[in-house]
């Protein structure tokens, strides 16, 4: 009971210090144990602007090359809808494999963090 009740602190603790708004909207990134989402949110309006996830991948491979694909692919839908810069939010996950992954890959391909 105690990880559960220290990963929702953390997250508390992340959300509180950040916001996204209509110029720099939020990019919300969820990991599960295969795989992974991410949103761009603008959270004055609540609003969900675009989102990628790893579902549509059928290929055989790594959990951190399907992060790699789903952060480019979440740049190239931000692009699309005029978005250059976000705000990161990982949640409560700590800024390492996947996560690292997704975000490095997405500033790879023009998004500003």
């Amino acid at each position: 009971m105690k990880k559960n009740q220290n990963r929702k602190i953390r997250k508390i603790r992340v959300r509180s210090k950040i916001s996204g708004n209509e110029k720099i909207p939020r990019l919300s990134v969820f990991v599960s144990l295969s795989h992974i989402r991410a949103q761009i949110i603008d959270d004055t309006k609540g609003v969900t602007i675009c989102s990628a996830d790893d579902f549509s991948i059928k290929n055989k491979k790594t959990k951190t090359e399907k992060a790699k694909i789903t952060g480019a692919e979440i740049a190239k839908k931000a692009k699309e809808a005029k978005i250059d810069q976000v705000v990161f939010d990982r949640g409560y996950k700590l800024y390492h494999g996947r996560i690292k992954a997704l975000a490095d890959a997405a500033r790879d391909a023009g998004l500003k963090f």
